[in-house]
């Protein structure tokens, strides 16, 4: 009855008990699964900021079509062509640059790193910005004006004026508050969670206002023989512009509303992030 058995190799009875018997300290089970879940955030991170690189080239691109083709392209002389600088620079600064600059803290490749060269670079996309809409404001006021046009009169223009006002005093109570060296401790962090939540509130009516304005403009374009309502080529890629810069706003809004994204010196509770050498 003993040849039902088979005989099992001393070496393997041997590796079979150490396997059974020895355990990896707990410390290193907790070790490798952060591991893996800090590589999941990061892949994550990555394809949603790669996500907000590709919708924002989009916005710019179908802006500067739409204006170079159906709206007869771009001057700055007072006419009508000088009216589609306006969506372009608003487009192009206001919402895709403002949402680049908005992000730059949040990419893991740089937390290892000193913070001030980032503090520069977000502060110069965010003048970078700025600047932009003001020329947009400039080249809209300018048309108006020469055609005799009220300014400020729709909700379009409510919104964006005064998103741009709350950019331009953001920028600089963030200036003297973060960049100048003179800046107390406790003001910054005073003024850091305001900053954070008025930068995405910012960032919300930039978008309304895109939006509305691009709304406004095919409804007194688009008339006559070729109505909105008719949902030409133009009325088509203006509504798609419209869905491609609210797409870009809600993925960097996820950006900047996930905890685990942000710098680890920025994360409420928690000590500078250290690299030792």
């Amino acid at each position: 009855m003993f040849s039902e058995f088979t005989e099992i190799p001393a070496q393997q009875c041997w590796k079979d008990t150490l396997i059974q018997h020895v355990q990896l300290p707990s410390f290193l089970l907790l070790y490798n699964n952060t591991s893996i879940l800090m590589m999941r955030s990061t892949v994550t991170f990555y394809l949603c900021y790669l996500l907000c690189l590709a919708l924002g080239l989009a916005c710019v691109a179908c802006v500067c079509v739409w204006n170079s083709r159906w709206r007869g392209g771009f001057a700055w002389d007072g006419s009508g062509l000088q009216f589609n600088w306006h969506p372009v620079l608003m487009v192009t600064g206001l919402v895709v640059l403002y949402g680049y600059g908005a992000v730059v803290y949040r990419v893991p490749l740089t937390w290892g790193q000193n913070k001030l060269p980032w503090k520069l670079l977000h502060a110069a996309l965010m003048l970078g910005s700025l600047i932009m809409s003001i020329l947009g404001l400039c080249a809209v006021f300018a048309v108006h004006n020469a055609k005799n046009t009220p300014n400020l009169y729709s909700l379009h223009s409510w919104i964006g004026i005064t998103a741009i006002i709350l950019f331009a005093l953001q920028w600089g109570v963030g200036f003297a508050g973060f960049l100048l060296p003179c800046s107390p401790v406790l003001l910054r962090k005073l003024l850091k969670p305001v900053h954070v939540w008025l930068g995405g509130s910012i960032l919300l009516l930039t978008t309304a206002a895109c939006i509305s304005g691009i709304n406004e403009k095919l409804f007194f374009v688009l008339k006559g023989n070729v109505t909105y309502s008719s949902l030409p080529p133009e009325g088509l890629l203006g509504n798609s512009l419209g869905v491609l810069i609210i797409a870009f706003g809600l993925v960097v809004l996820k950006i900047l509303s996930n905890i685990k994204w942000q710098r680890p010196d920025s994360r409420p509770g928690e000590i500078a992030y250290t690299v030792s050498v």
